[in-house]
């Protein structure tokens, strides 16, 4: 026979279409496998548990249970021996019933919120290929695909010719930014020499900025004591003279300013700092002017709400998660540049000497989507898959849509909170949180000083540990500066309705109405 032949031959499966069925090891043909079967069941599972009830308002948000009690409801132990797939899928089905259920419309305790369900194939099309996204031999259509979403959200910023990578995380995101301009002001000699003999430079944020600055600071060697808390306003803005003021202060002590962190709506408050008066500021005094907005990038989305990002693409570099506002499934974090100069591979990369066994310089395809140089991992989780099926499936227009629909609800919710008897907004709503106060009969009355907001700030604890036991709502407090805890509803889900936030109202009332002085007194001094 003729090698060619012989050739051909060994690769005939490969010359047509695979009959699966001739692969299956199966004896009957069109029977699933003990695993497939498996598959299909707890597939079936996840659709009806993961996607039709955990979307039901009318199911709890959570049935919760203490650490202590939920051990005895869910067999949690490693064993020696396998267990059948009638008792896996008894145990998944406990995951889903004692599950935080965030897709519920009535879930708005954090950042994230909903369930796209192009976005949950995607989630599920990337972990059935399951492959890294740091080589096109090894991924090609996610490489070209992660290509084609980076493009997209450098338009929507405003970068003409910027660069950007899918990370582990907005932290990480925003770390990757710090790291960057650390290169940039000191070149490949920070990279091999490290800090040693640098002078102390300075990092700045507002007081309202999240706390992934001092962990950046602590991780990358700057020391947390590098970083200057600029003062903010009421409403959470950072406040552009206290910046300068800061910066010229540590000039003339011969450190060097280095690194701005502008926040594209803060974690709390949602406030989005002044980035066109900030760019000023950082162009003035030659810094490095990155924007936070792993929360509020996603306004750009909205001709109505982009405003709030005004400047935006004057930064040297913004972080976005479209995990939160777009609803994207965990994980799906970026760091966008403004210029595509090679500064990511300048800055991670290892060096093709020390990466031969991956990043070889000889292959025989266009080596610049070999793209794993560009971040400190290795092997890179495909983050892309779901959000680019997201857009194909929605186009700006479907995500222009909830972005409103999102700033819409909190418009209505405020409207709410400053109608009804009871409640009182903490500050003036400018992204999609809402902070506000519930204030029961039983403290209405009393003088404002030390002894009403000392039982004011129990207030929200107590409701929220009732509304948790009960299942029917999640939303979040938290105190800041001088105010006592507050409540902060987060409207990121386009499918809660007006008459889901008329409930929660209501519902708020209920859990509170009969709230004691006696109650706010003794919570916290003994818990069963």
């Amino acid at each position: 026979m003729a090698s060619g032949e012989k050739e051909r031959k060994r690769g005939s499966l490969y010359d047509a279409p695979v009959n699966c069925v001739l692969l299956d090891d199966a004896d009957t043909k069109h029977e699933y496998t003990v695993d497939q079967q498996f598959l299909k069941d707890a597939t079936d599972m996840m659709i009806d548990f993961g996607v039709v009830k955990a979307t039901d308002r009318r199911s709890k948000v959570v049935d919760f249970y203490h650490p202590h009690e939920l051990k005895e409801k869910i067999d949690l132990e490693l064993k020696d021996k396998g267990e059948s797939s009638q008792t896996l899928l008894s145990l998944i089905k406990d995951i889903f019933e004692y599950s935080v259920l965030r897709a519920n419309p009535r879930f708005f305790n954090a950042l994230f919120a909903g369930q796209d369900i192009h976005g949950l194939i995607g989630q599920w099309l990337t972990d059935c290929i399951n492959v890294p996204a740091y080589t096109y031999e090894v991924a090609p259509v996610f490489v070209l695909m992660e290509h084609e979403v980076i493009k997209r959200l450098l338009e929507i910023i405003g970068y003409d010719n910027g660069d950007g990578v899918f990370c582990p995380g907005g932290s990480a995101a925003n770390m990757y930014a710090m790291n960057l301009a650390r290169y940039k002001k000191y070149g490949q000699e920070v990279k091999t020499k490290g800090m040693h003999g640098l002078p102390r430079m300075v990092l700045y944020t507002s007081e309202q900025g999240h706390f992934w600055i001092k962990k950046g600071a602590a991780y990358l060697g700057f020391g947390t004591e590098s970083v200057s808390l600029v003062k903010c306003d009421k409403s959470g803005k950072i406040l552009v003279k206290d910046l300068e003021e800061k910066i010229i202060e540590a000039k003339e002590k011969g450190d060097i300013p280095l690194f701005v962190n502008a926040t594209g709506g803060t974690t709390v408050f949602g406030a989005f700092d002044p980035i066109e008066e900030i760019a000023d500021i950082c162009q003035k005094y030659d810094l490095w002017l990155h924007v936070d907005g792993c929360w509020g990038s996603s306004v750009s989305l909205s001709r109505k709400w982009r405003h709030l990002l005004k400047g935006v693409e004057r930064s040297n570099s913004v972080s976005w998660d479209p995990h939160k506002m777009m609803g994207v499934p965990f994980q799906c974090a970026v760091l966008l540049l403004r210029d595509n100069n090679g500064l990511f591979q300048e800055a991670h990369g290892a060096g093709s000497e020390n990466t031969t066994y991956i990043f070889q310089t000889d292959k025989f395809y266009d080596i610049s989507y070999d793209t794993g140089d560009k971040v400190i991992q290795s092997n890179r989780k495909v983050d892309a898959c779901k959000l680019w099926l997201m857009f194909k499936a929605k186009g700006n227009q479907g995500f222009e849509d909830e972005i409103n629909i999102m700033f819409d609800n909190a418009r209505y919710f405020t409207k709410l909170v400053e109608e009804r008897e009871g409640f009182k907004l903490v500050t003036e709503t400018e992204c999609i949180n809402v902070s506000f106060w519930y204030i029961p009969p039983s403290i209405r009355e009393l003088p404002e000083g030390d002894e009403f907001e000392n039982l004011l700030g129990k207030v929200a604890p107590v409701i929220k540990e009732r509304m948790v036991k009960a299942g029917t709502l999640m939303i979040g407090y938290q105190p800041v500066a001088d105010l006592p805890n507050f409540f902060r509803i987060i409207l990121s889900n386009p499918k809660t309705t007006q008459k889901d936030l008329e409930f929660v109202i209501d519902e708020i009332v209920r859990l509170g109405d009969d709230i004691t002085k006696a109650d706010l007194l003794s919570y916290g001094c003994i818990q069963e």
